[in-house]
Parts: structure tokens; sequence; C-alpha cells
């Protein structure tokens, strides 16, 4: 990751209140940064190689790291946004407690007391997305969204940051759930949105409901 994209979640986190909640989906080479620049706050990591995060949890025990399965493929990303939108009202709506959800872009099988954390900054590393099979981040963008808006205290802002924005995938992901209106900076490869808690009967990601597609600056 880029000097540039460091600073901007390192800005985040010394905005944030501590403690500071920092969630981190992906174990990378900026993971012990990341805990060290959140000094004193909480630092969570989900990586979908169980294997991985053993190994990480074992040789750094300061370091709290989860392992997630992941059912969804990168090529099945129209089909499974489009799902989304069919059940938004429903399974999938932006404010809710994802630990009882049957959406298929939520992220149902996290350590039960993550989801009532309240993140005031949340980092999209992870998963792999660079061929068809690989799960790709929809469930990890998705997530993220309704973790922001479902806060129940704390900061109402939740900083969500989107590493490899260029890729198309991850943008239009993130032009459905953390939704243009909210996009703050696009510089290099990182997204960095700014999303508000939303009442509990919300029924829409995003206020426009016809996305265009971020530009690729600030």
């Amino acid at each position: 990751m880029s000097y540039t994209d460091i600073k901007q979640i390192a800005d985040a986190l010394r905005q944030c209140s501590p403690p500071c909640n920092f969630l981190v989906f992906g174990l990378t080479h900026e993971t012990l940064l990341w805990k060290a620049l959140n000094h004193n706050g909480r630092t969570v990591f989900i990586d979908e190689n169980r294997y991985y995060a053993a190994y990480i949890e074992e040789k750094y025990p300061e370091i709290e790291a989860y392992d997630v399965q992941y059912g969804t493929k990168l090529s099945e990303m129209p089909e499974l946004i489009a799902a989304v939108k069919e059940q938004v009202r429903n399974e999938c709506r932006p404010v809710q407690n994802l630990l009882f959800s049957e959406c298929k872009l939520g992220l149902n099988d996290l350590p039960n007391q993550l989801y009532e954390v309240d993140w005031d900054v949340i980092l999209v590393d992870g998963p792999r997305g660079y061929w068809p099979e690989a799960p790709g981040r929809m469930a990890a963008i998705f997530t993220a969204a309704v973790l922001a808006r479902s806060k129940k205290g704390g900061n109402p802002k939740t900083h969500v940051f989107v590493h490899d924005f260029n890729m198309k995938v991850d943008r239009i992901t993130s032009d459905e759930f953390l939704c243009r209106e909210n996009l703050v900076k696009s510089k290099d490869m990182m997204g960095h949105f700014v999303l508000e808690r939303m009442d509990s009967n919300a029924s829409q990601f995003c206020r426009s409901s016809s996305h265009s597609p971020p530009s690729s600056t600030s």
C-alpha cells in the first residue's frame, strides 16, 4: 500500500476519539502497522485463510484475527447485487444485525460480539478478488456498509476505506452500497467513504437510486 493510502487511514484513526474501533478485512503486509496506528484502540482483522489467521495470532499474540468463509465468486457479482436489491426491504436491508441475516452478501458467521461493536473505521483490503472464482470483495463491502449504518452508539459517522478501488468490481459494489454521495476522496488505489448511522426503518442504501461511476481522482 502506498504512503498516500496509508496516510488517509492514519488520519482517520487520529481523528477518532480513543478508544477507536477499527475493523480490517484482510491480513496484509500492513497488519502490524494498523495495530500500532490504533494505539489503545481495538483493531480486529478478518481473513478468508483460517491457517494464516491462526499463524498470525500465534506469532503476534497482540493481534485479534478471525477467519471467515466467503460464499461468493467474483463472476457472480451482477447476480449477487441484483439479489440484494430484491431483498433490500427484508433480508438485505441497510440497517440490521447481520448475525441473523440470510442476505447472500451479508457475513453472518463472524464472532457474535463483533456485530455489537460500533466501528469507527473499516478498511476493506480483502479477500482476494482477481480472477472469476475468487471470492471478491462484494460481501466485505456490503457488510461494512451495514455495520456502519447500524451503529447503536458512539460517533454516528464511520470512515470506510476500500483498497484496490481501481478494480471495477470494487467500484461497482462500493457505488451500490457505500454510495457515491458518501465518497469523500478517491486517489490512487483508495476510495474513502464516510457513512452516517441510519434509521432502523431505512430501506435504501443510497439517496439516489441511479448511480454514476465514481471518478478516479479526488
